[in-house]
């Protein structure tokens, strides 16, 4: 699999987690997985997954969804604010996970020099 970043149109920026009124209703920190990949993978919509790449893993809920291509893993970036230290106690009531954990110190994007945010290889296995 192949792990993506996005962004949601109520979480453009990690600040936004931490004020009320931003973070009622639907707001949530899920892995987007293909459904003909959840049937592969065992992966119930909703259920707890483990993502893994060669330098870390996550656990995050998956949400079943033709919205992502077929070998494609996608995980919202600008969360983990459950992080002991975090001072952003509402954004800590919806913590999510910090995708980059996954990221790869090896892995560069060619032509920046930066650290490759998306196209990381990576496992995932219901939890």
């Amino acid at each position: 699999m192949v792990l993506v970043g996005r962004r949601e149109l109520k979480s453009n920026n990690s600040w936004m987690h931490n004020i009320n009124v931003l973070t009622k209703g639907s707001l949530s920190c899920t892995a987007h997985v293909h459904p003909e990949d959840a049937q592969r993978f065992g992966i119930r919509d909703g259920a707890t997954i483990r993502i893994t790449s060669r330098v870390g893993e996550i656990e995050i809920p998956a949400e079943v969804t033709d919205a992502v291509r077929q070998g494609v893993v996608s995980v919202p970036h600008g969360w983990g604010h459950g992080v002991p230290g975090t001072q952003m106690v509402v954004a800590a009531a919806k913590a999510g996970v910090n995708s980059n954990i996954l990221t790869d110190d090896k892995v560069l994007d060619p032509l920046s020099g930066n650290a490759a945010l998306n196209a990381i290889p990576v496992t995932v296995v219901p939890v």
